[in-house]
């Protein structure tokens, strides 16, 4: 909303002062308009809603041509270049699989855990053929999907990942801090590291929350797969189908 509100604002405001009144306006105009030619200017809006209904038409216009470009150029280079989306997310299933599955999950959302089973089944049944990448999308209603993915990120820095991150699904309803601490003693984590790594896992968890906000992810679980000619959001259930249209 502030966005848009500051879209309003400099272009709405500052075109009708320009093509409305007549006026030639400095580059730093946004910042310097006095409240009384504000207030003309909400008076000339009030009486003429039409430029408020088309500014706000322009403005999600725009959005939504630019979040198809960031989806376009994403499922492009999951096409072409699908380690530039690996980057350093963790992986299960073959290395170097033609067959690309990311996911993007939140370790508190159910429908994620219920997921999660269903792909362990697959990447077990299409382990040589099939590469799983795991992203966070930690949704902020849920006061533990932050903290978890943090301790999952430190387990991968001493190659647990995949293990820690099968606990805490299975143990969803005990997510906390006794339980990010049983699971790394329980997997005989490094206790000192797994503490430390926890401290510096933010800017990588942040970095695949910025990703699923820039494609205009919203929900969990949210998967994406390359799979032959197809390149897509899919559903679970169809991940099979895909997989044997690919081979």
């Amino acid at each position: 909303m502030r966005q848009l509100f500051q879209y309003l604002r400099t272009g709405v405001i500052l075109c009708l002062l320009c093509l409305v009144l007549g006026w030639t306006l400095p580059a730093q105009a946004a910042t310097d308009i006095d409240s009384k030619l504000e207030k003309q200017v909400l008076e000339i809006i009030r009486k003429n809603p039409e430029f408020v209904i088309n500014a706000l038409q322009g403005y999600q216009q725009a959005k939504q041509e630019k979040l198809q470009q960031v989806q376009q150029a994403f499922l492009n280079d999951l096409k072409t270049n699908p380690e530039s989306i690996i980057g350093d997310s963790p992986t299960t299933g073959s290395a170097k699989s033609k067959t690309v599955l990311v996911e993007f999950s939140d370790f508190q959302c159910p429908y994620c855990a219920e997921v999660h089973k269903t792909l362990k089944s697959v990447v077990e049944k299409h382990k040589d053929n099939l590469t799983l990448v795991y992203k966070n999308l930690p949704l902020t209603y849920h006061t533990e999907s932050f903290p978890a993915a943090q301790a999952a990120w430190a387990a991968k820095q001493q190659g647990k990942f995949w293990e820690y991150h099968d606990a805490l699904f299975e143990n969803q309803k005990q997510l906390g801090e006794t339980l990010y601490v049983d699971i790394a003693k329980k997997l005989n984590l490094d206790l000192a590291k797994f503490e430390s790594d926890r401290k510096l896992a933010q800017t990588a968890v942040e970095k695949d929350f910025k990703l699923a906000n820039e494609l205009g992810i919203a929900g969990t679980p949210f998967l994406v797969i390359k799979a032959g000619d197809y390149a897509g959001a899919v559903q679970a259930s169809e991940i099979e189908s895909r997989l044997a249209n690919a081979s």
